[in-house]
Formats: C-alpha cells, sequence, structure tokens
C-alpha cells in the first residue's frame, strides 16, 4: 500500500509517522515543496532573533529520522492531480501514484493588491527562503514597517522587537489580534506595545509603496502620512494552497472540505492542516483553523482513516491561541467572542496589564480568553472541551473569573463521586 502525502509540514509529519506506526509495511512519501527538510513556521521567529539555528526550525532533528522511519522525503511540487488515474503530477513533468493520497500542502501568505507591494524588500514572512531576506534587513537601527497585526504579525513583531529595529506595525482593524481579542483586551496588547517603544497605528491601511533612487522605501497611508522603510513585511493573511486542484473534482471552499475522518470529496484522498476545512469543535461547524496544534491532530486522524477505515471520527478541534507579544502572553479558547443569549464575565486591569474574559451558554463554559494571566491557561481549555456543566460555580465565576481552578477542582470532584457511585 502506497501512501502519498504532498506537503512536508506538521499535519504531513504526523500523518506519516502515524501510518508507520498503524502499518510499518506501509509505502510512504511525502512531497515537499521546498528544498529544505520539512520545518515548523512557527519556529521562524525564533531563528530570525538567532535564538536557534535554521536546523533548529526542522520538525525533526535527527538529519536520518525520515529515512529510518521507512519515509521518503521526495523534493517535488505537485501541479495536479489525477483521481481517476490515481496520479499526482509534477512540476518537473513526472507523475507519482498512490493508493492512498493525503492532501497537505497548508497555506501560502498573502499580499494586499495595493501600488509598490511587490517592490524589492517587501516580504513575507512565512518561509524559511523569507526569513533570510529579513535577516539582512532586519538588523539594529534599520527602520521596519510590518503591515499586518494578527497573529503571525504579532508573532513577527517579537523577533523585531528584539533585533531593536525602528518598529512601525500598521493594521487596519481598530485592535491588534483581532481574531483572538475583543476590542479591549486588543486595545491593551497595542497600549503595551506602544510601551515598549513600538509605534502602532490601528484602523490604518497602507495605500502605496514607493522606492527612491538609495532604494529606501517609503510607505504612505490611508491617512497620509510617509514612512520611510529599510524593509516591510507583509502579514496581511493566509489562503489555502489549493489553486493545483484545479480541474480535479475536489471539493473546495475556503479550504478542502473534509468530513470527520478528514476524506474529501475523491474515493482514497484526504486532507489535513492549514488546507482542510475542518470540524470546529465549538460550533460543529467546518472552517480553516489554520494553527499547529489542529494541523497536527488532524495529521493523526487522517492516517488513521488511510490505514483502518472510518474508526476515530473527529470530534471538531478547539480553536485556540496562545501568543507572545514582547513578553506579554495572550491567549483565547473556542467561542472566545460568545454567543447568542450567553453570558460573559470580565475582569479588566489596564494599569497591569491583567485581563479575564469568560463566555457562558447557560451553565458551559464555551470561551475565554486572557492577558497577562497564564495560570489558567490549562483549566480554561479542559472547561471548554469537556463542555461539563458548572452549576453553582457559573455564577461564582461572574462574580470572580479568577476562581476557575477551584471551579475545574470542583467538577472534577464531582464526577469521581458520580463515577463511584
Amino acid at each position: 500500500m502506497h501512501h502519498l502525502i504532498i506537503g512536508a509540514g506538521p499535519a504531513a509529519v504526523s500523518a506519516a509517522e502515524q501510518i508507520k506506526k498503524l502499518d510499518a509495511r506501509s509505502e510512504v512519501t511525502m512531497l515537499a515543496a521546498e528544498d529544505v527538510p520539512p520545518y515548523s513556521r512557527m519556529a521562524i521567529p525564533y531563528y530570525l532573533v538567532g535564538n536557534i539555528q535554521q536546523e533548529g526550525t526542522y520538525l525533526r532533528k535527527n538529519a536520518d529520522h525520515f529515512s529510518n522511519s521507512g519515509i521518503s522525503v521526495r523534493h517535488a511540487r505537485a501541479n495536479g492531480l489525477d483521481a481517476h488515474a490515481k496520479q499526482v503530477s509534477l512540476a518537473d513533468g513526472e507523475s507519482v501514484a498512490y493508493d492512498k493520497l493525503l492532501i497537505a500542502t497548508g497555506a501560502t501568505a498573502t499580499k494586499p493588491p495595493i501600488p509598490g507591494i511587490d517592490l524589492d524588500g517587501v516580504h513575507n514572512c512565512w518561509s524559511l527562503a523569507d526569513a533570510h531576506k529579513i535577516i539582512e534587513k532586519a538588523t539594529p537601527g534599520s527602520n521596519v514597517v510590518l503591515m499586518g497585526a494578527g497573529f503571525i504579525g504579532c508573532i513577527i513583531l517579537e523577533s523585531l522587537a528584539a533585533n531593536k529595529v525602528n518598529l512601525t506595525v500598521i493594521e487596519m482593524e481598530n485592535r491588534m489580534v483581532s481574531r483572538m481579542t475583543n476590542r479591549t483586551m486588543g486595545t491593551m496588547i497595542k497600549d503595551w506595545c506602544v510601551d515598549q517603544g513600538i509605534k502602532v497605528m490601528t484602523s490604518t491601511k497602507v495605500d502605496r509603496i514607493d522606492q527612491g533612487a538609495d532604494s529606501t522605501l517609503s510607505v504612505t497611508t490611508n491617512t497620509g502620512e510617509s514612512i520611510p522603510a529599510d524593509l516591510v513585511i507583509c502579514a496581511t493573511g493566509v489562503r489555502s494552497n489549493t489553486a493545483f486542484l484545479d480541474g480535479s473534482g475536489i471539493n473546495v471552499d475556503m479550504g478542502i472540505v473534509v468530513g470527520d475522518y478528514m476524506e474529501t470529496s475523491l474515493p482514497d484522498v484526504y486532507a489535513a492542516g492549514d488546507v482542510a476545512q475542518g470540524k470546529d469543535f465549538s460550533t460543529g461547524e467546518y472552517y480553516v483553523q489554520a494553527i499547529q496544534p489542529t494541523a497536527v491532530e488532524h495529521g493523526k486522524i487522517a492516517a488513521q482513516s488511510m490505514v483502518s477505515g472510518h474508526i476515530s471520527a473527529n470530534a471538531g478541534n478547539v480553536n485556540m491561541n496562545v501568543l507572545d507579544t514582547v513578553g506579554l502572553i495572550s491567549t483565547s479558547f473556542g467561542m472566545w467572542m460568545g454567543v447568542d443569549g450567553g453570558e460573559e464575565s470580565e475582569l479588566v486591569d489596564k494599569e497591569n496589564f491583567k485581563y479575564l474574559n469568560l463566555q457562558f451558554k447557560d451553565d458551559v463554559l464555551v470561551g475565554a480568553s486572557s492577558l497577562g494571566m497564564t495560570q489558567h491557561v490549562g483549566v480554561m481549555r479542559g472547561l471548554i472541551q469537556t463542555a461539563s456543566p458548572l452549576g453553582e460555580w457559573k455564577d461564582k465565576l461572574m462574580e470572580n473569573p479568577t476562581r476557575l481552578s477551584e471551579a475545574y477542582l470542583a467538577g472534577a470532584q464531582g464526577q469521581h463521586r458520580t463515577a463511584a457511585v
């Protein structure tokens, strides 16, 4: 049985290793589009700041790990799929046959359609190749403009600040990290960054980028301000890598549409990770979460399905984010924005940059977010994922959201007593 995996990120590696555990005799091939060993994009900021070498970004540190595990890594880019013939065509003109196929091609960073976005000196920060270009320019004292203050942008921000550049962040939303914060929390993150000497412009768009005779860039905003830059980094979003599937007949929406077993609309074809529109635990709906823990879990479920059939269904992945922004930790879990008819409990300490928000549906915790308070992270996820009724503890948390650990312990003890009876 030949299992072909298109991709070499966390979902692909997780799936490949799980397949070999379940069926050691199977043949597993991973197609890696980049000419480097499988690596984690989430490790790139640590490489940018010099905390690790390039090898530190690799998902497996032993150079012989995959060959020793019976997994073949082939550096080639897929450019088409013929599901009827069970063939994947490659950019070099060759093709690869498969018995089972996993598409784990991830996502690609996008750039907004503004004048000057393709100039030299304007880069995404998504690949190791991008990182090499940024390292060359992001030196102490250089002027750097970061477009986008979402999750990816704030990860990059951390490393740029550590490199002591003169940093300006431009974000079109009215707060930072808008996909995991409400206005109060996102504004507190902005205030923290400003206190660290970073210029942050929210509710602002880049209109154009120009380049002078000396190669210095100039970023013009919709407010008319012109900002000089030696380097512009674009972190305005990503899109799933599905273009090579045009004409294949596979069902694609925002990503590849999958079922509870990571199966696609084509027989013997599965999808996982940032390319897959998978099930969300909190809503039961299907969308692209684009976070590494989900990618790893997707890979394991897909591998189980490919080897053993549809046995373990995906109950849905909890949408979660943990972010370090220049030393300030923020988190969000589940339906952090709340639900219709729900209630919330909120603690706000702007002076000390501490924030905690709990979202309830009846007496069940369905979402949570925090800033500068890491002691509740595991409990928040646990309560959301178990969907345990809190009973009287819901009212106590409404009065004081910091009593999360007590509520979790009380629930665990109650379940223990019930089981004992």
